[in-house]
């Protein structure tokens, strides 16, 4: 007989979804508009659809077939990671609209672009929790890390006045600082014990290695999307190259770094990565490739070392599960592309006082990020927390069938 599971969604995550799209439907219809003419900031669409497609590809194929490499949570990590990007896309076009036009809801491709992009922070985020939270719970973090990320945009465009592009590209370092509290605060005890069906095996490691090629094909749209038609080119070739630095870099760092002297599955699908999250990071003062590829072996060896080693020091120095080590993707790279972007400004400044102020400035909008990122988890951490949403048991962890009908299991009447 199949293991019965507490029927918790039918009177949480039904209603949640109900209430949240009928909510959604009422603001679109009341406050939001379609803009009707053929092109966007002066660029035809036809031209901007592209790269829209790229982004959308991301969100959906990459990210959910990047985290399908747990055995019996797949088909969990795949639908569960549309569902938080569909919901999180939706209140991000909400937040921006108001944001920038002040009630009245401006809808294009560019709109939803950006949307998108601020929805990566989130999926990022959820990594570090995936297999030990339920749909309820995602569907709030999703809510409250939008609305914190869209926040973090707003206060470094009114207090530093900066660029758009840097605003959103700090989604990297948000997501990783956010996951980082969520899995602190959602720590199980006995977690420095591997989890029972904590494991992966060829298939699903394969499916996970799809949405690795996924996100290294698209991440130069990914990283040019919102640059200037004059360095749109610079940045797409930028980020090439440093993903295929990186690429190789990981696979070095890799074989060297396991006692085998084998390659590792987890490095070669996460850490050839690197590259692209450090270069998006920095993108704006990259000139010369050399910088894009010398930015790219550094986020490679950094990042395979992370995973090597940082995630488990994480867990038995301060008890942080991170399942994905979104740190070692995601955070460690984009610091790297911070500094990076810090060095390369003031490397290219021929004014001293300009250069102090840069640095000042640049040092303000990484604490503040890092500030707001904690300060949200730490929020949603502690809600999750909250028995009203029925949180996972430790023996349904990574578990399909705690949330998923499986007829050929399904018990005979």
């Amino acid at each position: 007989m199949a293991p019965r599971y507490a029927p918790s969604l039918r009177y949480r995550l039904a209603p949640l979804l109900l209430l949240l799209q009928l909510g959604f439907i009422i603001i679109f219809a009341f406050f939001a508009e379609i803009q009707s003419k053929a092109d966007v900031d002066g660029e035809p669409v036809s031209n901007i659809y592209p790269e829209f497609q790229d982004v959308n590809a991301m969100a959906i194929l990459g990210f959910g077939f990047l985290c399908t490499f747990l055995v019996r949570y797949s088909f969990s990590a795949s639908a569960f990671n549309l569902l938080v990007a569909v919901i999180a896309t939706q209140l991000a076009l909400i937040l921006n609209g108001i944001e920038y036009h002040r009630g009245k809801i401006m809808l294009d491709l560019r709109s939803l672009v950006e949307a998108e992009m601020c929805t990566a922070s989130v999926l990022i985020s959820i990594g570090a929790v995936l297999g030990k939270t339920n749909p309820v719970q995602l569907i709030l973090i999703s809510l409250l890390e939008v609305s914190g990320f869209i926040l973090n945009k707003w206060v470094l465009q009114i207090l530093l006045k900066g660029h758009l592009m840097d605003r959103i590209m700090a989604l990297h370092i948000f997501g990783a600082f956010f996951g980082f509290m969520l899995t602190w605060i959602l720590y199980r005890k006995g977690s420095e014990q591997r989890f029972e069906k904590e494991k992966f095996d060829k298939k699903t490691g394969l499916f996970s290695m799809l949405g690795t090629m996924f996100l290294w094909m698209f991440w130069p749209s990914f990283n040019s999307v919102l640059v200037d038609d004059g360095r749109k080119l610079g940045a797409m070739y930028s980020t090439y190259l440093a993903l295929a630095v990186s690429a190789v870099t990981a696979a070095a760092v890799s074989v060297l770094s396991s006692p085998k002297g084998k390659l590792n599955l987890i490095h070669m699908q996460s850490c050839i990565l690197a590259g692209g999250v450090a270069v998006g990071v920095s993108t704006s003062v990259i000139h010369q490739p050399w910088e894009a590829m010398t930015i790219g072996f550094a986020a490679a060896v950094v990042s395979t070392i992370g995973h090597r080693y940082l995630k488990m020091h994480m867990l038995l120095a301060f008890q942080c599960h991170d399942t994905c080590a979104v740190l070692s993707t995601h955070g460690l790279p984009g610091l790297l592309g911070w500094l990076a972007h810090l060095l390369l400004q003031i490397k290219d400044c021929d004014d001293h006082t300009m250069a102090i102020q840069f640095a000042v400035f640049h040092i303000c909008s990484l604490l503040i990020t890092i500030t707001l990122s904690l300060s949200m988890g730490t929020i949603t951490g502690l809600l999750l927390k909250v028995n009203l949403w029925r949180p996972t048991q430790d023996k349904k962890c990574f578990d399909d069938q705690a949330f998923w009908e499986f007829p050929h299991l399904a018990a005979l009447k």
